[in-house]
């Protein structure tokens, strides 16, 4: 499989210039006298090399992802965390927090309107995100995301969203299903639904996509999902309402 770096974004939009800083990469910024907008923080997979270079607020594909956002009137928001080695969960999950509070206090964003979408490797960090009651968070959303620790994964145990989406009350959260997923990952999804019922669930099933679908298959399934999962996202956030109902 190519590193995702290396693939354009399915969706064909012009990249948005961000307003960059040292900790992430802003876009879609609006004038602090504006009204203040909601904002989406973009969580990439990982283990990743730790050396590797671009480093993933570079990729194509989450710079695509950050401009639809902007483009739907929201904030997004792309930035690098350690995750090179499965005992960096962690390290992650700080610097996850500490970009979460940073953005919060950001002229021009809305604090109280946040959703954080992981990808792959990341899913794990969204036991805490759903565990953890904030009012704040009105969605989470993930994309053929990694919900239990793979066979050979040591993990800390804070790190099982399966467990943790049985959590009353929790934000809204929408899923990006693929139906060729690596069977193992496959497994912790489907069980992963299952736990969560249905209460503010939404479900995008791509039955003949795989992991990595949104840089690797440029075909129309691939950009109607990737499409659907930014409008379901930007639907809650602008609905103004923790857990809204999808």
């Amino acid at each position: 499989m190519a590193p995702a770096h290396s693939d354009q974004f399915v969706v064909p939009i012009a990249a948005a210039k961000p307003e960059r800083r040292d900790w992430a990469d802003l876009y879609g910024r609006v004038d602090s006298a504006a009204e203040a907008r909601p904002v989406v923080v973009f969580v990439h997979g990982g283990p990743i090399p730790r050396d590797g270079v671009p480093k993933p607020r570079d990729w194509p594909l989450f710079r695509g992802y950050a401009s639809l956002v902007a483009a739907q009137g929201l904030v997004g928001v792309i930035f690098d965390h350690p995750l090179h080695d499965l005992m960096d969960y962690p390290r992650s999950a700080q610097t996850i927090r500490d970009v979460v509070d940073r953005v919060r206090a950001e002229r021009g964003v809305d604090p109280d309107r946040v959703a954080l979408w992981a990808f792959s490797g990341a899913g794990l960090f969204a036991a805490s995100w759903l565990r953890d009651h904030h009012r704040w968070l009105r969605c989470v959303a993930l994309t053929y995301p990694v919900v239990e620790p793979l066979p050979g994964w040591v993990v800390d145990a804070r790190f099982r969203p399966i467990t943790a989406v049985r959590s009353m009350p929790r934000p809204s959260i929408v899923l990006t299903r693929v139906g060729r997923e690596v069977p193992e990952i496959a497994a912790g999804v489907d069980a992963f639904v299952e736990a969560a019922g249905r209460t503010n669930l939404a479900v995008i099933d791509l039955p003949d996509s795989v992991h990595g679908f949104d840089h690797r298959e440029h075909t129309k399934q691939a950009r109607d999902g990737v499409q659907r999962a930014v409008e379901a996202v930007a639907d809650v956030l602008r609905a103004g309402v923790a857990g809204s109902t999808l």
